[in-house]
């Protein structure tokens, strides 16, 4: 900034640095990007266009998300290798494929809520097996079936196309399918998915500077901004919560899932239809997620 001469930036973005000081350390902590936080702001308070507020989003998280997953590797937090090999190189088409075929035509609003109102339902059935049913977890994935690489693939494409729509969503996507099917333990899962959400960034920013040349002077702005802040609130999240244990972990994500429901409702105002569709898409989520847990397989 100091180069560019554009300290005046900082003056006139500074509550933008404020929320991210919130959103990296999110970021950093959990399995839900760094935009899950921004966006609601962005849209709302700050009066930022959704498209603005998606490149903002990914700009950030792939130096914000980037710095807490060089974190993670560097001080050998445990992750698991598979769920990320595979997620990652699936997420990253679904990220490709998504920037280029959906963006266009997916509604921002459906997408949005379908997005929280799922996430919603997942936190409700996180609730019920951690609370009510007192389930255990493993550290590391069990053997896996050539039917659990499909689905794991296939939750890869679909959060790499939903964090193309809205700037996250492979890391709560691919998170949801390890902890409730697998049983992976949040401890194990939540780094690991902050080193997915990170790599998929990185190649959403890429996408969207390079490839497609459509993140403006605007999103420039914030992204210069709020690049100090990120650099040291994501990986201090991910330090935070690798302190913690599996059950803080998982309250913690109670947490933030609620908070992003509520903002997403006062920025997206469902009404009509678009309620309708809201709670079909949480009765879905939590028949989906339930089903899940029912087949959770054992370490073998």
């Amino acid at each position: 900034m100091t180069f560019a001469q554009a300290w005046h930036i900082l003056a006139e973005n500074w509550l933008l640095a404020v929320v991210m000081a919130i959103g990296s350390f999110v970021a950093g902590a959990s399995s839900e990007g760094g935009g899950a936080v921004a966006f609601p702001v962005m849209t709302l308070v700050l009066d930022i266009p959704p498209a603005i507020a998606r490149n903002f989003s990914l700009g950030i998280q792939s130096v914000g998300m980037t710095a807490a997953a060089y974190f993670v590797l560097r001080q050998k937090i445990p992750t698991e290798s598979r769920y990320l090999m595979i997620a990652g190189i699936t997420g990253a088409i679904g990220m490709v494929v998504g920037t280029f075929f959906l963006v266009p035509i997916v509604p921002v609003a459906h997408t949005k809520m379908l997005f929280v109102m799922v996430w919603l339902s997942f936190a409700v059935v996180l609730f019920y097996i951690n609370e009510v049913n007192h389930n255990t977890a493993i550290d590391r994935l069990p053997r896996l079936r050539p039917s659990d690489v499909v689905l794991l693939m296939i939750s890869g494409l679909l959060g790499g196309g939903l964090s193309a729509i809205v700037g996250s969503g492979l890391d709560i996507v691919t998170f949801s399918v390890v902890t409730m099917r697998f049983g992976l333990s949040e401890k194990t899962a939540t780094p690991t998915s902050v080193v997915l959400m990170a790599s998929n960034s990185v190649i959403g920013f890429f996408l969207h500077t390079i490839i497609l040349r459509d993140f403006g002077p605007q999103a420039y702005s914030y992204w210069l901004t709020c690049i100090p802040v990120v650099l040291i609130g994501a990986p201090l999240g991910a330090w935070f919560v690798s302190q913690q244990g599996r059950k803080f972990i998982v309250r913690f994500l109670y947490v933030i899932i609620v908070v992003q429901f509520i903002g997403a409702c006062f920025v997206v105002r469902p009404q009509g239809q678009l309620l309708y569709f809201s709670c079909a898409s949480f009765a879905f989520g939590l028949v989906f997620f339930f089903a899940l847990a029912a087949k959770r397989t054992k370490a073998v």
